[in-house]
């Protein structure tokens, strides 16, 4: 019978040993119904040959040997869809993680390993390498540029080791390596709020990879170096760009290791809708009108589900309705706490399973396509290049971008070089002049 468990010999259980020390109270693995309301929802069900019911029972069932090593630990995101499902609430990510640590560390994926130790290499801890002095020199070099080429913004600031600011800026590495020009969006809405902010020299780096590789003892160094490096400037937020893992890095790193900080571990996203409702981004959708460019937004698993919950999904829709227009505006179904995974998350872009990857953005996929939406806003970096590779795998003809990008738009302020992601339909809208 396909998908069926063999019970042999029952070996002693040690695997069970080790996780019910570790689940919450309450989590008792007895509790499941085997009802399949974990299976039913989860994008992951079948790769492998695995789901996550199929994956509790062999647990509770002491079939530690068919556990061990099996891939499918590296292709469930930990999404934590499986536990909103769940009428018992059992954490089976929470068994998933566990079980990465059965891998031996050097046989875990070699793109989230060398994610994590290149981050654990430099105080910067930036998971493609950049060393502090170089990711300055990125910032310095492209504020010059935007102060000279772009009229009206030559008091443009991007501070660096800013003492006594309010905020302090993470910045995923992707931007200041690979695409520089799209940090330069968010360094303008921040100066039109009068944002009080900064980078870090050290504990830049906003993205953390150990995490994903179940690693602990290096998710606490690193999410320790930056709230430390934030603390050491005197800053009063952590506050994390448009990417998941980094929010959610941070913020249960603090909890789950216990790190004294007094500083409030924020999403960008809640501070974007926060100076709308104030009227300090004083953002319109007037552009969108008589063009009537449909759009859609991605829940980031890590931002909203597994953190800040349904109030962030809804600061989500305030501000890309502010944005686009509510008539422009089409949910996915399901949507907010109940929304399905991209695929992208859980180190899967590093994993080296890239067909199972994109197997399991089949769900999101077709989401997509049936609201008809030509934009996807991704508020997330893992979502924004899961999506974005998806539309270009499934031919779906939609765009993955980022909600700064959308933003400037907005308000007349992204200029020709800022929309490497917008479409032909949008690349000339609100040009600044």
């Amino acid at each position: 019978m396909n998908g069926a468990i063999y019970v042999g010999k029952k070996e002693k259980n040690t695997f069970m040993d080790k996780v019910k020390k570790i689940l919450p109270k309450g989590s008792n693995l007895n509790l499941c119904l085997t009802c399949g309301a974990c299976s039913s929802g989860c994008p992951a069900t079948g790769l492998e040959n695995m789901d996550p019911r199929k994956f509790l029972r062999m647990v509770s069932m002491g079939l530690d040997q068919e556990i061990e090593m099996h891939p499918w630990v590296w292709m469930c995101s930990n999404c934590q869809r499986c536990i909103y499902a769940c009428p018992m609430k059992i954490n089976i990510p929470g068994l998933v993680y566990e079980a990465r640590k059965l891998w031996p560390r050097d046989k875990r994926p070699k793109g989230i390993l060398g994610s994590c130790d290149m981050a654990l290499r430099n105080e910067s801890s930036s998971a493609m390498g950049t060393a502090e002095e170089d990711f300055k020199f990125v910032v310095e070099d492209v504020l010059n540029e935007v102060r000279e080429n772009q009229p009206g913004w030559e008091n443009l600031e991007a501070p660096v080791d800013k003492q006594g600011a309010y905020f302090f800026l993470s910045q995923n590495s992707r931007e200041p390596v690979t695409e520089p020009d799209e940090m330069v969006p968010l360094w303008k809405i921040l100066h039109i709020v009068g944002a009080d902010w900064t980078y870090s020299t050290k504990g830049w780096g906003g993205e953390n990879y150990c995490m994903f590789l179940a690693d602990d003892e290096n998710w606490k160094k690193i999410a320790k170096r930056t709230l430390d490096s934030a603390k050491d400037l005197g800053c009063k937020v952590y506050l994390n760009t448009e990417c998941g893992h980094s929010t959610f890095s941070v913020w249960m790193g603090q909890k789950k290791f216990k790190i004294e900080t007094d500083l409030e571990i924020a999403p960008m996203v809640k501070y974007y809708a926060k100076w709308i409702r104030e009227g300090k981004l004083k953002v319109n959708s007037d552009w969108n009108k008589d063009i009537k460019v449909k759009f859609t937004v991605q829940d980031p698993c890590n931002q909203i589900r597994k953190s800040f919950g349904d109030p962030l999904a809804e600061d989500l829709r305030f501000v890309v309705k502010s944005v686009v227009g509510e008539e422009n505006f089409i949910d996915m179904i399901p949507n907010r706490l109940n929304n399905y995974c991209c695929g992208g998350g859980g180190g899967a872009l590093q994993s080296g399973y890239k067909e199972q990857r994109f197997q399991y953005g089949r769900l999101k996929n077709e989401q997509i396509i049936n609201t008809g939406a030509q934009y996807v806003i991704t508020p997330c970096h893992n979502c924004h290049a899961q999506i974005h590779e998806l539309s270009e795998h499934n031919k779906g003809n939609y765009h993955s971008v980022h909600l700064w990008t959308i933003i400037a738009l907005s308000l007349e302020i992204l200029a020709e070089n800022e929309r490497a992601y917008l479409g032909p339909d949008l690349v000339e809208v609100n040009l600044p002049n």
